[in-house]
């Protein structure tokens, strides 16, 4: 399982990678090897939006099952992977590159305080298993 020390996760495997007051947000390695192949993705925010934290974000299929995606926290939409929904599989291929799914500016930098770092996710993932 792979998990970077350089981002931080959420308890239903989200992560965020915060550079400045953007976060870029997608979803872990362990919960694209549990959810197995991803056949659709629907990113169902578009730029501009005005978010909360714990808002659904995106909406995936799998040949096993389907999941929502929940913002890690609270912002404003400034990019969406448009491309994702045409290659749902990059989720499997590469959960923390090509497969993010939405950029937002943060309005609440404090929020990350409440999220998982590295160790503690990886211990949380394996409890999961």
């Amino acid at each position: 399982m792979n998990i970077p020390a350089n981002l931080k996760y959420t308890s239903n495997d989200e992560w965020i990678r915060v550079d400045g007051n953007i976060g870029t947000v997608g979803i872990s390695d362990h919960a694209q090897e549990q959810l197995s192949d991803i056949v659709y993705v629907e990113i169902v925010v578009a730029a501009g939006d005005e978010v909360k934290r714990g808002d659904t974000c995106a909406s995936l299929e799998s040949v096993k099952a389907a999941a929502d995606v929940y913002l890690p926290v609270s912002g404003k939409i400034i990019e969406v992977n448009d491309a994702l929904p045409e290659t749902p599989e990059k989720v499997n291929s590469d959960p923390y590159g090509e497969a993010w799914m939405v950029k937002i500016e943060l309005t609440d930098p404090d929020e990350l305080g409440e999220l998982m770092d590295a160790a503690v996710y990886e211990n949380h993932a394996n409890k999961e298993e």
